[in-house]
């Protein structure tokens, strides 16, 4: 099989194990549901009340969670080719971090405004947030290791100043203290709606940018010297991760190691070219993150644990397990 050919078939085994993973959610939660009843409620909605729990609940939240999981899969992707950095992802870079600070600063200060303007907000604080991991890491020309510590050094401090807000913000908190443990608890159709232009605007930049990404994962200088300007398209491909954290944010919260991950994973599948690892990275990413929300929901039915456990408990041994390495990664740079 062609390389081409095997990305195609790995992204077809993706898609096709969200959508079993995605059945099997519409039956656990907090009211059980047979196979027979959730087939029934799929081709017939308005009987019943197992028609609007999967129409209304359901289905809408695992549609979230695979385009949360894309979005996050495809902006670790990004990071990690800008930063030339195995260990850059949207938690470990800040822009998690930064996007939450400032959601959280602009819904306890100035509950006024409408959360439509929150993946702005968002965004803005991403880009704040990555711009002092990078600064700290000497202009990104740190060892990867370091640019790491930096990024988890500028999460902490960010984590503190929200929870400083929090803190005098009490009346408000405890909705905010639930968003920020990260999950799609009550998501439905609405929120599915505000997630998906940005995440396809964001995807949609990516794929058109497949060139670029594939210059800049041959390096600076040889991308440099094939007439690329790589400092515009740099700043050109955080600004559209930071699009794909945005949109994700707002929805489901701060949800760590699915975009440090999900690039490592695919890399393993070694696409043909940066369409298919963005393709890939999508697929995998969305897949991984609905397995979790299912199991969120039903390892402790009727209570529900937040998702992002169970991404920590996948994502931290791969993290420890990166640093470790001696031997080089993707892109030329050891984990050192």
């Amino acid at each position: 099989m062609t390389p081409r050919g095997r990305c195609i078939a790995a992204i077809l085994l993706a898609v096709s194990g969200a959508a079993l993973i995605g059945f099997a959610a519409l039956l656990v939660g907090a009211k059980p549901m047979s196979a027979e009843a959730a087939i029934r409620a799929l081709f017939a909605p308005d009987q019943g009340v197992d028609g609007i729990i999967v129409w209304t609940l359901r289905i809408p939240r695992s549609i979230a969670a695979f385009l949360a999981g894309a979005s996050l899969a495809v902006a670790g992707l990004l990071l990690q080719v800008i930063t030339r950095n195995p260990l850059a992802a949207p938690d470990l870079t800040g822009v998690s971090a930064g996007a939450v600070l400032l959601i959280v600063f602009t819904f306890i200060v100035f509950p006024a405004v409408s959360s439509v303007f929150y993946p702005f907000i968002g965004m803005t604080g991403g880009l704040f947030a990555v711009a002092m991991t990078i600064w700290a890491a000497r202009n990104g020309r740190a060892p990867p290791l370091h640019l790491a510590l930096s990024g988890i050094t500028v999460s902490l401090f960010l984590n503190a100043m929200t929870a400083y807000i929090l803190i005098r913000g009490a009346p408000q908190s405890p909705s905010v203290l639930f968003w920020l443990s990260g999950g799609f608890q009550g998501r439905s159709w609405p929120q599915v709606s505000y997630m998906l232009p940005w995440i396809a605007i964001g995807i949609g930049a990516a794929l058109a940018s497949h060139r670029v990404i594939g210059l800049l994962a041959l390096g600076d200088e040889a991308a440099a010297g094939m007439g690329l300007n790589t400092a515009r398209w740099k700043l050109l491909l955080l600004l559209c991760a930071a699009a794909l954290v945005a949109g994700v944010t707002p929805v489901a919260g701060p949800i760590a190691f699915i975009g440090l991950t999900v690039p490592h994973l695919v890399r393993l599948l070694r696409p043909a070219d940066a369409v298919s690892a963005i393709l890939l990275n999508a697929s995998f990413g969305g897949a991984i993150l609905l397995a979790a929300d299912a199991l969120a929901r039903s390892v402790a039915a009727p209570r529900e644990i937040p998702v992002s456990i169970f991404t920590a408990l996948i994502g931290g041994p791969v993290f420890l397990y990166l640093v470790q390495r001696r031997q080089p990664l993707p892109g030329g740079r050891s984990a050192r």
